[in-house]
């Protein structure tokens, strides 16, 4: 067994959800979950498939993250995940209706921060480990830091 660490691309102002799905109708119940939570959000969905043929399955309302997320899953090319690019909207508005999605098995991530995707494979093909999801602490937050954390929350809506 082998293992990598595959970066992932993430579109300037875009985020990304990565999962891992079960069953062949996963772009098309992620792209009315999409649809359905959001109406003006702009994304790209890349589902690839197990078995069968073995396609990356492809979805969305924005060409440039179509074919970035469909880049992505290329790249990591594990069996029955899932790769989603967003833009105006933040993943925060999609999660539980995604967790809730009768195929979805795991979300790995939901940022817009740098990803790097572990990888195990195998002569069988790839799996997805976890992610490495941006970078790692710095410190404790100060004062004047939970007083920027609070503004910000507030500037884009998320607090009153």
């Amino acid at each position: 067994m082998e293992l990598k660490a595959i970066p992932v691309e993430i579109p300037e102002g875009s985020n990304i959800i990565i999962g891992h799905s079960h069953f062949i109708k996963t772009v098309e119940d992620l792209y009315e979950i999409m649809v359905g939570t959001s109406p003006q959000v702009k994304f790209g969905i890349a589902f690839s498939e197990a078995s069968g043929p073995c396609l990356i399955r492809v979805a969305g309302n924005e060409k440039t993250l179509e074919e970035t997320a469909t880049k992505n899953a290329q790249d990591i090319a594990a069996g029955h995940s899932f790769v989603i690019l967003l833009k105006e909207a933040f993943p925060i508005n999609f999660l539980n209706a995604i967790k809730q999605c009768q195929e979805v098995c795991t979300i790995y991530c939901a940022t817009a921060n740098p990803v790097q995707v572990i990888i195990a494979e195998t002569e069988q093909g790839r799996g997805i480990l976890g992610v490495v999801d941006g970078f790692s602490p710095k410190g404790v937050e100060s004062a004047d830091d939970v007083t920027a954390r609070k503004e910000f929350l507030r500037k884009i809506g998320y607090k009153l």
